[in-house]
């Protein structure tokens, strides 16, 4: 596995556009874009109203967890995970081999849309991802372990020359 690769300034404004549009277009309270160790890489919308780097957590444990039963089934992986609450609902799936999309959002809009722009979103961001492992051809992070709770720190403001 490559591992996440540096970000710079221009990937931080791509997730930050491609989260905003989905938060406007689907009506979601709050989109995560995590490490599948557990690190939030970044987030957007209600953020004083969730613990992130709790669910963040909870989310890429649960993800594996997932990802193992789907083995056990003979399947090479379950793209996305739907928890339905009575006030919440949470949606999380694969971008890349590196990280997964989180979106929560009231239980009474529809599942189906959401999951629509979330599959949307998901694949501008691997194309960014994917972007930025070819700017840094061999480069990777090891978000884990950094250890820190707040990781957006790590990422450059400008390209490198």
């Amino acid at each position: 596995m490559p591992g996440l690769p540096p970000l710079i300034e221009e990937d931080v404004q791509l997730l930050d556009s491609a989260l905003g549009e989905l938060l406007q277009k689907s009506e979601a309270a709050l989109a995560l874009v995590i490490d599948k160790g557990g690190p939030v890489i970044h987030q957007s919308g209600a953020v004083e109203q969730f613990d992130a780097m709790t669910i963040a957590a909870l989310a890429a444990g649960s993800f594996s967890a997932t990802q193992a039963i789907a083995e056990r089934l003979g399947e090479t992986n379950f793209a996305s995970i739907y928890q339905q609450g009575e006030r919440f609902s949470l949606l999380f799936g694969n971008i890349d081999e590196n990280a997964l999309l989180i979106v929560i959002f009231k239980s009474e809009l529809s599942a189906g849309a959401v999951k629509y722009y979330a599959a949307e979103t998901a694949r501008r961001i691997a194309g960014q991802f994917l972007r930025a492992q070819q700017r840094s051809p061999g480069e990777s992070l090891d978000l884990v372990s950094e250890n820190k709770l707040d990781v957006t720190s790590i990422f450059s403001k400008k390209q490198p020359n």
